[in-house]
């Protein structure tokens, strides 16, 4: 189940995780997010327990600058602090390429 984050604080503390944290830049207005949405929990189902959180891009503006967030929805995975993975919006258009993504850091 996705989780929203709504603080920096609490940004910080969900990528400084020691496990594989997938962070999801999306926004409201975005229709390429309303379709990742769609789908999305059936790419959940995929995998146990997968640790999602969704972050509004036009709120932290400087986050997405920060990790290289050019489109959106973008999906990222941090573990330990650092970013080790970047499904782009352009790759993040059909379960199956969400699925093949995190494939590779979920099992």
């Amino acid at each position: 189940m996705t989780q929203t984050i709504q603080e920096l604080e609490q940004f910080q503390s969900t990528i400084a995780s020691p496990d594989n944290v997938i962070i999801k830049f999306t926004a409201g207005w975005c229709p390429d997010c309303h379709r990742m949405d769609a789908f999305f929990p059936e790419v959940e189902e995929e995998f146990e327990q997968l640790p999602v959180y969704e972050i509004n891009r036009d709120n932290f503006p400087d986050l997405a600058e920060q990790y290289e967030v050019m489109g959106i929805p973008s999906l990222l995975v941090f573990k330990d602090g650092e970013k080790i993975g970047h499904l782009h919006s352009a790759d993040a258009k059909t379960p199956e390429q969400t699925t093949e993504f995190l494939s590779s850091y979920f099992s």
